[in-house]
């Protein structure tokens, strides 16, 4: 890299654009949306797809809620042109469904590109070339007048063949290839242009789809560019503006959501950015930014876990674990913090209705709108708290634990995590939880007890069958419950060295085979406090549980 002074790249120029708008616009309605996954997504594969493949991703866009789509590029090769056939004669293109077919502005690709959609009921004939300074110096070595000549004669190509498919409707489109890049007052003039050999009208529009086929400069620059070509062109109201972005910079869907302030209506673009170089722009991300702001989309998200599926065995790539809204951890918190506020605004929304605003920290929407499950929301690392440990035991396990006993299992479980170095999986937490606060019958075993009331008295008769220290005891005591009696009973035996100074219990699970969960906390003569857990299908058993359990972890070395 060089250092300052940096000789060999310079700033972008900016477009001269006093009063812009679209800083004060915000977006309310879907735009138009037009996946290109099976012609710019395809040709950006190392491998790309057969036709079997682009058939089930095509089913997969349709079901979606795609009304546009890039099928492919006919002329670029056999099997782009049999796919379209097979689209046709195999008569699978749903009514109302645009097809859309890219195609250089040269004789032989354009009637190669008609040939193949001979049959179909409506096509977008999206025409192109290029009209950059980088493009005609260096590629093409043409001046703006010949650059914009190609234009017009494709187009006029177009027209004539439109009448050799009579029954096809057939919808224009022109792209003027690195529209970014190319002098904006050049863009319009090709643009008009070409407009005024289609001769579109207010009722059937052309398409006019401004790429910004290679990132060169920031968002903002893209939406100028729109704003200014949507100002200064003659006839606004017969064209659709439509967007194009790629991701060179990493901003492909600021750039897209910026134009769309900027006055544009359609948005082209694959499902989670699959393209050339970095990538195209990912209609996933844009419309689910939308929908998390409440604007309905009108694409289907539902079932991200099916659409990934699909994706991925088309595509042959991974999506990103990070990837937004569709990545494996995009809904996963390890960090303490984070737990602990999610676990807070998950409490808080089950005492709300489902229509409800949705509020929980960190979350930008609801998992299960896009059928994810919570079940990975929060997991376990070294650097993860007690919300988190807490969140998954009532999550994947029903207990909900007492708000004063989370630090000391996060703590417990932290620290295992931290010893082995790596994230602990959910049958991992419960299973250390089931060692600290369960499974501890030593030295005091409950093994059994009975209960009876004396009559006319709110007193329990209780007969305690245990061991202590591996002997056997029947320990009889009288108190207002189970709980109280059993305490009568260990201090009678001259075993009590603690107070009792918090019970509470629920039930886990509803139905026949329902347990009831307890929880005990001790006091210690020495100030330090300990909790036990009970668990049984007899709720005062599950609280008698809980009370050995935690006399158990206060009267010998618990290890942590």
């Amino acid at each position: 890299m060089q250092k300052d002074p940096i000789t060999k790249y310079r700033p972008f120029p900016k477009v001269d654009l006093p009063e812009r708008q679209w800083p004060n616009k915000a977006i309310d309605k879907a735009p138009i949306w037009c996946s290109v996954d099976l012609r710019d997504g395809n040709q950006a594969l190392a491998v790309p797809m057969n036709v079997q493949q682009k058939l089930e991703f095509f089913e997969l866009l349709l079901k979606i809620g795609f009304r546009e789509i890039e099928v492919g590029f006919p002329s670029a090769s056999q099997t782009e042109f049999n796919f379209m056939r097979r689209l046709i004669e195999e008569k699978r293109i749903p009514d109302g469904v645009s097809i859309q077919f890219l195609t250089q502005a040269r004789e032989h690709l354009i009637r190669r590109s008609f040939e193949s959609i001979r049959g179909a009921k409506e096509v977008i004939a999206h025409l192109y070339n290029s009209t950059s300074p980088l493009q005609r110096d260096i590629t093409f070595g043409m001046s703006k007048e010949q650059i914009k000549n190609i234009a017009i004669e494709g187009a006029k190509l177009v027209k004539k063949l439109t009448k050799e498919v009579p029954d096809t409707k057939i919808r224009y489109q022109y792209s003027p290839e690195s529209f970014s890049d190319t002098e904006v007052d050049f863009s319009l003039e090709i643009c008009e242009a070409v407009m005024d050999v289609f001769e579109p009208t207010e009722k059937d529009k052309i398409i006019i789809n401004l790429p910004d086929t290679v990132e060169w400069a920031g968002p903002h620059v893209y939406a100028d560019q729109i704003e200014w070509f949507c100002r200064n062109m003659k006839e606004r109201n017969k064209a659709i503006i439509s967007l194009h972005t790629h991701n060179d910079r990493g901003t492909g869907v600021a750039a897209t959501e910026l134009g769309l302030l900027a006055g544009a209506e359609r948005v082209e673009g694959t499902l989670f950015g699959n393209g050339e170089r970095t990538g195209n722009l990912d209609i996933v991300t844009v419309a689910l930014n939308m929908y998390m702001h409440g604007v309905d989309p009108k694409l289907d998200f539902s079932d991200m876990p099916a659409i990934k599926k699909v994706y991925e065995h088309c595509i042959r790539m991974p999506i990103h674990e990070r990837h937004p809204y569709a990545g494996d951890l995009v809904f996963t918190a390890f960090s303490g913090s984070h737990q602990d506020a999610i676990k807070k605004g998950m409490d808080r929304r089950k005492e709300q209705p489902d229509e409800a605003l949705w509020r929980v920290p960190y979350l930008t929407i609801d998992p299960e709108d896009i059928g994810q499950s919570y079940q990975a929301i929060i997991r376990i690392n070294s650097q993860s708290g007690k919300g988190g440990v807490a969140y998954i035991l009532q999550q994947e396990y029903g207990f909900d634990l007492p708000k004063s006993m989370h630090p000391e299992i996060g703590q417990i479980v932290n620290n295992m995590a931290d010893k082995l170095g790596v994230e602990l999986s959910n049958d991992q937490i419960f299973g250390l939880f089931q060692k600290e606060y369960i499974d501890q019958n030593k030295p005091l075993d409950l093994v059994n007890f009975e209960q009876s009331s004396i009559k006319g008295q709110h007193e329990a008769v209780c007969s305690f069958d245990v061991t202590m220290n591996g002997q056997s005891y029947t320990l009889d005591a009288t108190g207002n419950g189970p709980i109280n009696a059993f305490v009568h009973a260990l201090e009678k035996q001259g075993w009590k060295n603690f107070n009792l100074t918090d019970f509470r219990q629920h039930a886990i699970s509803s139905g026949s085979d329902s347990q009831a969960a307890a929880y005990v906390q001790l006091k210690k003569e020495d100030g330090t406090l300990f909790w036990g857990v009970g668990l049984d299908e007899n709720i005062s058993m599950a609280g008698l549980k809980a009370l050995a359990c935690a006399y158990n972890r206060a009267n010998k070395s618990v290890s942590r």
